[in-house]
C-alpha cells in the first residue's frame, strides 16, 4: 500500500501534465501562432458584423428619407391637382360664355389628367417603399408611421477642412480586412511549426523533460522516438504544401486587404464629391423652380386677360410641375449624400478627441 500523495497520475492526468508543460516549450511557436490566428479570426468576424450593422443603418437611412420624398412628391401632385381642377373649372366657363375655345378646354383636361396619373403613380411607389422599409426592420409588409415631413429634414452636414485619412481606418471593413491579414500571418507561422517536433521540455516539477534528455543521445545524432516526441517525417510533401498554401492564402489576403483599402478611399472620395455636387445642383435647382412658378403665375395672368392662349398656360405649368419633381429628387439626393458619407468614413467625420469631448 502506498500513500495516495505517492501513486502515479492516471494516464490522462499524465498526458495533460505532458502537453501543458510543452505548450512554451515545445510547440515552436505553434500554439501561440494558433492562438493568434483564432483572435484575428474572431476579430474580423466582429468587424464584418459591424459592416452588417452599418450597411443595415445606412440602407434603413435611405429608405426613411426616400419614402418622405415621395410623401412630399405627393402633396405636389395633389396640390397641382387641385389647381388644375380650377383652371379647368374656369376654362369651361369661359368656353360657356363664348371667350375661349373648346380646344383650351381640352388642354385644361391634359393638365388635370396628367395630375391624376401623376398621383396614382406615386401611390404605387409609396406602398412599394413602405414594403422594403419594413423589410430592412424587420416586420410585415404594410404602413409605416411617419415623422417630420420630407421638408423639414435637417441633417448636419458641416463637413470641416483637412479631415485626415486616418478616419478611413475606422471603416468596419477594413479592420475585418486587417483582422483577416492577421490570421493569414498567423497559418503561416503555424505551417512552420509543423516542421519541428512536438516535445515537451520540462517534466512534472519544472525539471527537464525525459523527452528533450533522450532527444540527441544516439552517436548519430538521429531523433529518438518515445511517448513524448512526435517528429513529422514521411508526410509525402504535405507540410511543405501546406507552407505553401499559407504562403499564397497570405499574398491573397494581403491584396484583398489593398483592395478593400482603395476601394474605400474611392467611397470617399465619391461621397465627398457627391455631397458637394448635390448641394449645388439643389441651389441651382430652386432658382430654377422659382423662374418656372413665376412664368405659370404671368401665363396664367396672361391668359385670364386674353394676351395669349391657353397653349402657354399649358406649357408653363408642365415644366413648372417637372421643376418641383425634380427638386424635390434634388433634395432627397443631398440629404443621401450625407448618408453616404457618414457610411463611407466608418461612421462620421468626428475625431476620437471631438467625439470624447462631445
Amino acid at each position: 500500500f502506498r500513500h495516495p500523495a505517492r501513486r502515479r497520475p492516471a494516464k490522462a492526468v499524465r498526458q495533460c501534465l505532458r502537453d501543458n508543460g510543452g505548450v512554451r516549450g515545445g510547440s515552436w511557436g505553434r500554439i501561440r501562432r494558433a492562438n493568434e490566428a483564432a483572435r484575428a479570426e474572431l476579430l474580423a468576424t466582429e468587424a464584418a458584423q459591424q459592416t452588417v450593422r452599418q450597411t443595415l443603418v445606412a440602407q434603413v437611412a435611405t429608405a426613411y428619407l426616400s419614402l418622405l420624398e415621395l410623401d412630399y412628391e405627393l402633396e405636389i401632385s395633389e396640390r397641382t391637382y387641385a389647381v388644375r381642377t380650377n383652371s379647368l373649372a374656369l376654362t369651361q366657363a369661359r368656353q360657356e360664355g363664348g371667350v375661349s375655345s373648346m380646344q383650351d378646354v381640352y388642354q385644361a383636361q391634359v393638365l388635370v389628367a396628367t395630375a391624376e396619373a401623376a398621383i396614382a403613380d406615386t401611390h404605387r411607389r409609396i406602398e412599394q417603399q413602405e414594403n422594403e422599409l419594413c423589410i430592412l426592420l424587420g416586420r410585415n409588409p404594410g404602413q409605416l408611421q411617419r415623422g417630420e415631413g420630407f421638408a423639414r429634414q435637417r441633417l448636419d452636414a458641416t463637413v470641416p477642412p483637412g479631415l485626415p485619412s486616418d478616419l478611413i481606418g475606422r471603416r468596419p471593413d477594413i479592420r475585418a480586412a486587417e483582422h483577416q491579414l492577421i490570421a493569414a500571418n498567423a497559418d503561416i507561422g503555424q505551417a512552420k511549426a509543423a516542421f519541428f517536433p512536438k516535445i515537451t521540455l520540462t517534466g512534472f516539477y519544472g525539471f527537464q523533460s525525459v523527452a528533450l534528455s533522450d532527444l540527441f543521445k544516439s552517436g548519430s545524432q538521429t531523433w529518438q522516438f518515445g511517448p513524448a516526441v512526435t517528429m513529422p517525417l514521411f508526410t509525402g510533401g504535405a507540410l511543405k504544401g501546406n507552407l505553401k498554401l499559407a504562403k499564397a492564402a497570405f499574398h491573397e489576403t494581403l491584396a484583398q486587404y489593398q483592395k478593400t483599402v482603395q476601394n474605400s478611399f474611392r467611397e470617399v472620395s465619391d461621397s465627398l464629391i457627391a455631397y458637394q455636387r448635390t448641394r449645388e445642383f439643389r441651389a441651382r435647382q430652386e432658382e430654377n423652380t422659382q423662374a418656372n412658378r413665376n412664368a405659370a403665375e404671368l401665363a396664367n395672368v396672361r391668359y385670364e386677360g386674353g394676351v395669349t392662349s391657353y397653349l402657354e398656360v399649358l406649357y408653363n405649368e408642365q415644366e413648372l410641375f417637372s421643376a418641383e419633381l425634380t427638386l424635390a429628387q434634388a433634395r432627397l439626393n443631398e440629404l443621401l449624400s450625407v448618408v453616404s458619407l457618414y457610411r463611407s468614413l466608418g461612421g462620421g467625420w468626428q475625431t476620437e478627441n471631438a467625439m470624447v469631448q462631445n
